[in-house]
């Protein structure tokens, strides 16, 4: 199947790639930055141990070096797309909570949205590169959340940087799998 691959098609998936390692290392360094301001503004503890939040698709993965690039592909898209509508409820519940009192951490979830639905769209370009269907969103995004009270809210919000921060890194090696010659084999779906 490499052999079918054009040499354009394989330029054009390295250098989308390339632009999406770029984005998700840009999206990291931010993320960690809201993540240190977040903690500060909203008066936690950095060290605070968070329990896995509803609707907050975990990086971790088993067998990461068995999947093939259209499954990474995919549980990217998955996630990025959870991660904006949590980050859009995120940026709500600080409006509702502070108002204009801190616009910077307003802008600053705002920015990371903004990132979040980028990539998101990058990550559709490559899946039609290589001629797989885009899913619906339907479903993607996470359930609305029982009404929280503030200190969850904030736990929350602190486990959905932290994660969305791991997912970064996750998208930069799974990029860089995709991104290496000879790869489109393994963006068809196994057997």
């Amino acid at each position: 199947m490499a052999a079918a691959e054009s040499p354009s098609a394989a330029l054009r998936r390295r250098d989308l790639c390339s632009r999406g390692i770029r984005l998700a290392r840009k999206m990291r360094a931010d993320v960690v930055d809201l993540l240190d301001a977040y903690v500060e503004q909203q008066g936690l503890d950095a060290s605070a141990s968070v329990a896995a939040v509803e609707g907050v698709p975990l990086a971790a993965v088993e067998r990461w070096d068995e999947q093939t690039g259209t499954q990474r592909l995919l549980e990217n898209l998955a996630a990025y797309r959870a991660f904006r509508a949590l980050l859009a409820q995120m940026l709500e519940e600080q409006r509702e909570q502070l108002g204009e009192a801190d616009a910077g951490l307003g802008q600053a979830l705002a920015a990371v949205l903004l990132q979040v639905s980028a990539f998101a769209y990058h990550l559709e370009e490559l899946l039609r590169l290589e001629s797989r269907g885009i899913p619906g969103e339907e479903g993607d995004g996470p359930p609305p959340p029982p009404r929280l009270s503030l200190f969850e809210q904030k736990l929350r919000g602190l486990g959905v940087l932290r994660e969305l921060a791991q997912w970064a890194v996750r998208s930069v090696r799974d990029l860089r799998q995709l991104a290496k010659p000879g790869t489109a084999p393994g963006l068809a779906e196994s057997p």
